[in-house]
């Protein structure tokens, strides 16, 4: 028996209020910072087609990080298992900017997931496009269904004028050998990558086809074949939230990927995805609001994978 979703939307809605003050909004990227902490939305997409919303779940935000999932998904498409050779599958356990582990590994990163391994995902990708930032935004409109997804330039442009770690990262997986294109041009793709916007009910519907077995719900254009489907839901479980990976699968039991936009995606396998956006993140850079909403929707309905 189907949980009664607008019931539920309505609980957590009134359960998270206290919550949206205590995170704190992403500061680094200075357009991210104008954000107010107080917005809250959330959508369930069910592969039945049936979608559920509430607070400001139609409101489009930046996904940021969530969007290394739709790169992820488009390269492994494209190269299969041959991009593990430059990307482990192991979570980091460091913060997701991180330089020392990248050191320490000669250059190749733990995961997809974290910056470094997002980088590489963008220098393969524009070694199959001509504009890798491009492609993934292409992707994300065919697969929420949706031609009004697209970039942020005002977002885009705050991203690349601080991110200077983030070519300290590039610059040494070019030292390492582990970067083909050149480091700007890498930069600027994964920039306006990130600074994709969607709402809530768009990036459900967008990460639908994950919980199908790679092929999506409304359109049947299979996207991965079930056991890829099956190896990108294994790796937003272990890699998908930082390096709170852990103790999000313990409280949500999902696999999900979060952004510092204050996005995550989660999933119920042959179910339904679930998004929700809530920009005051926790130390870890997870929405706060948002990790809570999910632990909330997994108690309430009865659904995870375990």
């Amino acid at each position: 028996m189907q949980p009664d979703y607008t019931a539920i939307l309505e609980t957590i809605f009134a359960e998270v209020q206290p919550l949206l003050s205590q995170g704190k909004v992403a500061s680094y990227i200075p357009e991210l910072s104008k954000v107010s902490a107080q917005h809250f939305g959330m959508a369930v997409h069910c592969l039945d087609g049936s979608t559920y919303s509430i607070g400001d779940g139609g409101q489009k935000f930046s996904l940021q990080s969530v969007t290394k999932l739709f790169a992820l998904a488009l390269a492994f498409a494209r190269e299969g298992d041959a991009i593990w050779e430059r990307v482990g599958r192991e979570p980091s356990g460091n913060p997701f900017n991180s330089l020392v582990q990248l050191e320490y590994e000669k250059g190749k990163p733990r995961n997809p997931f974290i910056n470094a391994g997002a980088l590489v995902m963008t220098d393969i990708l524009s070694g199959r496009f001509v504009q890798s930032d491009i492609a993934v935004l292409q992707f994300a409109r065919t697969i929420a269904g949706e031609n009004s997804v697209d970039f942020d330039m005002a977002v885009a442009q705050s991203e690349r004028m601080t991110a200077h770690r983030n070519y300290a990262i590039a610059h040494l997986m070019k030292d390492f050998g582990n970067l083909h294109n050149p480091v700007k041009a890498v930069i600027d793709s994964y920039c306006r990558q990130c600074s994709i916007t969607m709402t809530c009910a768009e990036l459900a519907k967008a990460g639908s086809f994950l919980a199908n077995h790679g092929t999506i719900p409304w359109s049947g254009l299979q996207i991965l074949d079930p056991s890829s489907a099956k190896r990108l839901n294994a790796l937003m479980l272990t890699c998908g939230t930082y390096d709170a990976a852990g103790d999000f699968a313990y409280r949500v039991g999902l696999p999900a990927k979060s952004g510092v936009g204050g996005g995550i995606l989660a999933l119920v396998p042959g179910e339904l995805a679930v998004a929700v956006w809530s920009p005051g993140l926790d130390a870890t850079g997870n929405s706060l609001a948002g990790t809570y909403a999910l632990e909330r929707f997994t108690t309430l309905t009865a659904r995870s994978i375990f």
